[in-house]
């Protein structure tokens, strides 16, 4: 696997390293001994999948509280998608910060999406799917978000968004009544 750094600190691109033969290839796509390696939570609580029917479809920007906060490791298996990170962390040199990757099912790139940061995508082609390795329990009392347009990140979305469920666009606007949500960190 090959680890490179993204701008937002902690977080990271996660490349496979295919061996290939006239069978097509084999590539490892998670290794606990080489996220340690790299100083990355290893533990997986749960896998989930997302299946999202149209292009231009918005999810995020979503969040677990302390103590509940997740990592997270992000593939698309099938389609497109524009992948986001944004940092909430206070102490962190890249605080506020959003970067967007595009993940596909052609590239089979991953994203390493550590504690304390954002995470929304913009579906790029109809009948996509993407799987999330987490490294904690989903504790719904701990769900929390950002709307996908916060002013305070800027993010640009490559598509018009097309869908956005009614709970991603009731998110409160970024720092109203919110002191404390990821902590010091």
């Amino acid at each position: 696997m090959i680890f490179v750094a993204t701008s937002i600190e902690g977080a990271w691109t996660i490349d496979l390293e295919p061996h290939a033969d006239i069978r097509g290839f084999f590539a490892r796509s998670w290794c606990r001994r080489e996220l340690i390696e790299h100083g990355l939570d290893s533990e997986i609580a749960q896998e989930s999948i997302s299946y999202n029917r149209v292009s231009g479809t918005v999810r995020g920007m979503h969040f677990q509280r302390e103590p509940h906060e997740e990592t997270k490791i992000v593939r698309c298996i099938r389609g497109a998608i524009f992948d986001v990170m944004v940092d909430l962390r206070p102490k962190s040199p890249s605080f506020l910060q959003w970067v967007g990757i595009e993940l596909t099912a052609q590239n089979r790139r991953g994203v390493y999406i550590p504690k304390g940061v954002a995470h929304g995508f913009q579906t790029l082609t109809n009948d996509t799917e993407i799987v999330y390795q987490i490294s904690a329990f989903h504790e719904p009392g701990a769900a929390e978000g950002c709307r996908y347009d916060e002013p305070a990140f800027r993010i640009v979305w490559p598509l018009p968004v097309s869908v956005v469920s009614d709970r991603d666009l009731e998110w409160p606007a970024f720092g109203s009544n919110r002191a404390g949500v990821l902590g010091a960190s």
